[in-house]
């Protein structure tokens, strides 16, 4: 865990920092909108990042007007945006690590593609 994903504040300190109530950040949690960790006494902890994310949130949501729902959907997409930034990352140091060979590729058959293209709409792509 990175220092940023450190868990820091309690929730009157975070609602104080970002000058909302308790209970916006108590109804966010369970919107499924931001994840605080926990104590063993169950005390919410909210880490840097999770403010960042709450103030995203009331940005969307005083700055720009978007409904709940808006913002539920905004949250999403950009976890999902996240989570593949890094699969591709991943990809391509493999690929440069590897040089995109995997170890059983000479005793491989071809593989039929799942679309057809014309060898004319091909074209290489560079990854590096």
């Amino acid at each position: 865990m990175s220092d940023r994903g450190k868990p820091l504040y309690m929730i009157g300190v975070v609602a104080e920092m970002l000058d909302v109530h308790p209970q916006t950040l108590r109804f966010y949690e369970k919107k499924g909108l931001v994840r605080p960790s926990r104590t063993v006494g169950r005390t919410r902890m909210y880490s840097e990042e999770d403010v960042e994310e709450l103030a995203r949130l009331l940005r969307l949501t005083r700055d720009l007007g978007v409904n709940l729902a808006g913002v539920e959907i905004i949250v999403k997409m950009r976890r999902r945006m996240l989570e593949m930034q890094k699969q591709i990352e991943d990809l391509l140091a493999y690929l440069r690590e590897d040089g995109g060979t995997p170890p059983d590729a000479a005793r491989r058959e071809p593989r039929e593609a799942l679309v057809r293209a014309a060898s004319g709409q091909l074209r290489p792509v560079d990854v590096f």
